[in-house]
């Protein structure tokens, strides 16, 4: 069995919309356990360092500033194969592309708005986790 772990957060437009409800209940229904979760606001350098691989992109500067517009929730879940069986229950970045049932398909209203965000491989999930969580903070 691979019970393996994977980072996820709730972005501000869904928390601003009322949206953290539904999408744990969504996390929850897809069989994933909830080992850490933390509500926050983080700054613009906090959200700078957390998508530095993403730094010479041109979206770079609106997503650090839209990250840092509100509260965020921050997830640590855990389940056999949780990187890609989250990211299909995030669905494609883009809302108009993704496929019914999913999260972004349900709550995102844009490519930058979409709602939420998950890990896209195990060292970058185990980054994305260390960010956000100690280790003696997962259960």
């Amino acid at each position: 069995m691979n019970i393996q772990r994977t980072f996820a957060i709730i972005k501000p437009d869904a928390v601003k919309k009322n949206a953290v409800g539904d999408i744990l209940t969504m996390i929850h229904g897809a069989g994933f356990r909830i080992i850490g979760m933390r509500m926050l606001e983080i700054s613009v350098e906090q959200a700078e360092g957390f998508y530095a691989v993403h730094a010479e992109r041109p979206f770079f500067n609106s997503l650090c500033e839209f990250m840092s517009s509100g509260p965020i929730v921050a997830l640590a879940l855990e389940k056999e194969n949780a990187i890609a069986d989250w990211r299909k229950l995030m669905g494609a970045t883009n809302p108009a592309n993704a496929e019914a049932g999913t999260i972004r398909k349900k709550h995102a209203s844009s490519i930058e708005h979409n709602a939420v965000h998950g890990s896209d491989a195990e060292d970058t999930a185990k980054f994305e986790l260390s960010y956000f969580f100690a280790g003696y903070e997962l259960f």
